[in-house]
């Protein structure tokens, strides 16, 4: 990297250029998971999307590794790099909805927060994840799973367009009419293909939800995860819940009597009216014993936020997951073991219903490939305390192994670590090869490759 290259960089770039001996420096390479600790050379935190494209061409220019982080919030840290360039689009915010249209466009920089602000109040949304502090760019290009997808389907099933800078530094926008082949990539391709600067994402009527927690003693745990399986899957589409191995929160929300204890749970949100919501859900929040039960009407995005609190930036992460078609008796006993086990009060496991609105999508139509599996499932060893990084993330590990075999074989890819290229091929399936043809069309000496990554074809 020449200093004249530098000098020029600075003076074509309206955003903000951090290097290591800034004073800002630590805090803008800070990450979601505080477990990432790398130190780029170079942060460039864009303005708009002119900005990009000099990043884009500059990191190429000089043969520096490039990283492109939107929300920051991927768990193996591939929104930053070591001694490389980092393209922030942090500071590119705007929504604006077209309520006629009843779409709404998005800058690449914005979170799920941004987003349900802008939407809520035309009693609008749009399938997106659990927490708002996630990242828009990231979590849509993974595929999008979240509180609305049996009803609505993937983020991914309701993006309309994209804008974005390829590594040749050529802006272009992608759709069903325009660059066809680069729209079907990143409809769950990942940031294989370039750096997408604004999304386009059509909008459903959902103002309030019927949702809120209802919780059961480990004890129950079995016979719960055996009515679940069948329950969730018979259950109208506008019901949504996930089932969770959780450490109660000390937090007013909950009685005292059960802070800190270790219980299962199932997290509901129904798109329904009240009345017919919580007819369709009393047979599971009636089933056995329930030792907490706080379901309710309430804004979509106050649900959207409600673990804000207790999953802030800055904890220690270390997940596994796997896509799932069935929850034999034999995965509900591996999971009730370590699930009993949760090693720390942040630790969990969820197991997101993905049934429904995605299943009527081609396996083929999107790279999401698994679109016949019933679950998305997460195992998450969490915790603010660096001293416990080794404990949170054996437990995971274990955890995974013993479940791994009961699964498709590929996993969400956004609840991976950086797990190997084999890994990758068994996300993506039949995909796969296509996947890798386009991105030989569109990035063909693999510049964008700090992520879940798809070789260009040979």
């Amino acid at each position: 990297m020449q200093a004249a290259s530098l000098d020029q960089f600075r003076a074509q770039f309206r955003g903000q250029i951090i290097q290591p001996n800034d004073a800002d420096y630590d805090s803008a390479r800070k990450v979601y998971n505080a477990m990432i600790d790398k130190r780029p050379r170079l942060i460039a935190k864009c303005a708009d999307v002119a900005d990009v494209i000099y990043a884009v061409n500059f990191g190429r220019e000089n043969g520096l590794l490039t990283a492109i982080r939107g929300g920051g919030h991927n768990g193996a840290g591939l929104g930053i790099c070591d001694e490389g360039l980092v393209i922030d689009l942090s500071r590119m915010k705007g929504v604006r909805v077209d309520p006629t249209a009843r779409t709404v466009q998005v800058a690449g920089g914005c979170v799920w927060g941004d987003v349900d602000h802008a939407t809520h109040a035309f009693g609008k949304a749009t399938p997106c994840g659990f927490i708002s502090t996630t990242g828009v760019a990231g979590l849509t290009l993974g595929g999008g799973i979240g509180y609305l997808t049996r009803k609505y389907g993937l983020t991914i099933d309701n993006l309309l367009e994209v804008e974005m800078v390829l590594a040749d530094g050529r802006f272009v926008a992608a759709g069903p009419k325009k660059n066809p082949d680069l729209f079907w990539a990143v409809r769950g391709g990942g940031g294989n293909f370039g750096v997408v600067t604004s999304f386009l994402f059509r909008l459903h009527p959902v103002k309030m939800v019927y949702a809120g927690p209802t919780f059961w003693p480990l004890d129950q745990a079995a016979d719960v995860m055996r009515a679940y399986r069948e329950f969730i899957v018979n259950a109208p589409e506008d019901v949504n819940g996930f089932f969770a191995f959780l450490v109660v929160p000390p937090v007013p929300m909950f009685p005292e009597h059960l802070h800190n204890k270790t219980m299962c749970g199932i997290v509901w949100c129904c798109t329904g009216r009240e009345a017919k919501a919580a007819k369709a859900l009393k047979p599971m929040r009636t089933f056995g014993k329930p030792a907490f039960d706080h379901v309710g009407m309430m804004p979509f995005p106050i649900l959207q936020s409600l673990f804000d609190g207790l999953y802030p930036p800055g904890l220690q992460w270390y997940w596994r997951a796997d896509f799932v078609k069935e929850l034999s008796d034999e995965a509900i006993a591996l999971h009730v073991k370590h699930g009993a086990a949760l090693p720390t009060m942040h630790s969990t496991t969820h197991l997101y219903p993905i049934d429904g609105a995605p299943a009527r999508i081609g396996k083929t139509e999107t790279p999401f490939t698994h679109r016949d599996a019933k679950w998305a499932q997460v195992i998450v060893g969490v915790d603010p305390d660096p001293a416990n990084k080794d404990k949170i993330t054996k437990w995971c590990k274990e955890y995974f192994d013993a479940l791994h075999p009961y699964s498709t074989g590929g996993a969400y890819v956004n609840f991976m670590m950086e797990e190997g290229q084999e890994r990758i091929q068994a996300t993506y399936g039949e995909n796969y090869g296509r996947l890798a043809e386009i991105k030989k069309k569109y990035d063909p000496s693999n510049f964008f490759r700090v992520n879940q990554n798809i070789r260009p074809a040979a």
